[in-house]
């Protein structure tokens, strides 16, 4: 009886290494198979990809709308500044004669009183009161007056436009007289200041 029981056992031990023999070959050949079917994927991409390639003239022909598009659009861009820098040249002033208009206004009143006026300290202080607003306005929009007189003679800020013998030794060299204030707007000299220089 054990020899059965022993040969039964056998028997169980070997169908299980069979089995699992069997379930590992199975799982092989799905292994095999699936790789083989990625093969013929991964091959049926390349081929779509080789046959989806555009060809030279396909290239050639993409190559010249982009650059026809690059071309339209640098148009655009040139047209539309070339624009605004007319608009901007034509309303350039406009902030500037704006600001000019109070001063109009106030030599125009102080003109109209004149002849009326029978004090001249009154008129002297009218004009010196617009005087004091136009130079205002200039120094909000950043104009400067130039200080020349006796100032070292600069050809970056002076103009000479004569030359006389210095009234004292320390003058020499150095502006004695200012025939025209100059100007910088900001740092840039816009009207040079017509001096004359001692010697």
């Amino acid at each position: 009886m054990s020899n059965k029981k022993s040969e039964e056992k056998k028997q169980e031990q070997l169908s299980e290494e069979q089995k699992k023999a069997q379930t590992e070959k199975e799982d092989k050949d799905l292994q095999e198979q699936d790789n083989q079917s990625k093969k013929v994927e991964e091959e049926k991409e390349e081929e779509k990809e080789i046959v989806n390639e555009p060809t030279a003239e396909e290239k050639l022909q993409q190559m010249e709308d982009k650059y026809l598009r690059l071309v339209a659009e640098y148009d655009n861009y040139r047209k539309r500044t070339l624009r605004e820098k007319m608009e901007l040249s034509k309303s350039a002033g406009e902030d500037i004669l704006v600001g000019l208009l109070p001063v109009a206004d106030d030599f125009e009143r102080a003109l109209g009183h004149i002849d009326e006026a029978n004090d001249l300290e009154a008129v002297k202080e009218g004009i010196e009161l617009i005087y004091g607003k136009f130079q205002e306005f200039l120094k909000q929009k950043g104009v400067k007056e130039i200080d020349a007189n006796h100032q070292d003679f600069d050809t970056d800020l002076h103009e000479a436009m004569t030359k006389i013998p210095a009234p004292e030794e320390k003058l020499k060299g150095k502006v004695v007289d200012v025939i025209e204030k100059g100007y910088k707007l900001q740092d840039k000299v816009i009207r040079y200041s017509k001096v004359v220089v001692g010697e």
